[in-house]
């Protein structure tokens, strides 16, 4: 279960955190994706149902490196300590991989990111979202993206008919941000990222 993960990898987590933060980055830092299901299983029960075949989730995806893990959202770009969102542990844990980019030079693409495609504002939940930032941070950190079937979810729901017919319900939602968030939580330009 992903709880017991980050419980027995906290230590990990936080070594990863002071390394990058006193500029260590001899032996490099591993890269992992936290995987959320924003429906709770739901997604896996009720897809078969409401849209003729079954889904494993709605995916929400963070990337966890130097210690931390960056997300994307209508507020933009943001960081927690590994698992701190409001969604809690994730579901699963995907290794990405392992890399050399010294920390510095990833929080300059972030905050290249955080004034460019990634502002806040610019969220879209079909077209560019978490999962498209989490592909990208992971091409730059690994030289690979995230799995497939999680970018390619938007596209599988809406090529039902239930998808096309909630398409301008899905197109007026706006995704907020908790401008409640713990403390541990961070955007481009408020440091620690």
């Amino acid at each position: 279960m992903a709880s017991t993960s980050i419980a027995n990898k906290r230590e990990f987590y936080e070594r990863d955190e002071r390394r990058a933060m006193n500029g260590v980055d001899d032996t490099g830092y591993q890269v992992e994706l936290f995987v959320y299901d924003l429906s709770r299983g739901l997604a896996k029960t009720m897809s078969p149902a409401l849209l003729g075949k079954q889904i494993e989730g709605i995916w929400h995806t963070g990337v966890v490196a130097y210690g931390r893990e960056y997300f994307f959202g209508s507020g933009g770009i943001e960081s927690c300590r590994q698992g701190g969102t409001i969604l809690g542990d994730p579901d699963k844990i995907e290794e990405l991989g392992h890399s050399q980019v010294p920390y510095q030079l990833f929080l300059e693409y972030i905050f290249g990111l955080g004034e460019g495609n990634y502002k806040p504002g610019a969220y879209d939940l079909l077209k560019h979202n978490c999962n498209n930032f989490s592909d990208e941070v992971s091409q730059f950190l690994c030289g690979h993206g995230v799995p497939k079937h999680i970018l390619q979810l938007p596209d599988e729901v809406l090529n039902t008919p239930l998808g096309q017919a909630v398409l301008p319900l899905i197109n007026s939602l706006q995704v907020t941000v908790d401008d409640h968030a713990p403390p541990n939580h961070h955007r481009p330009g408020q440091p620690p990222y």
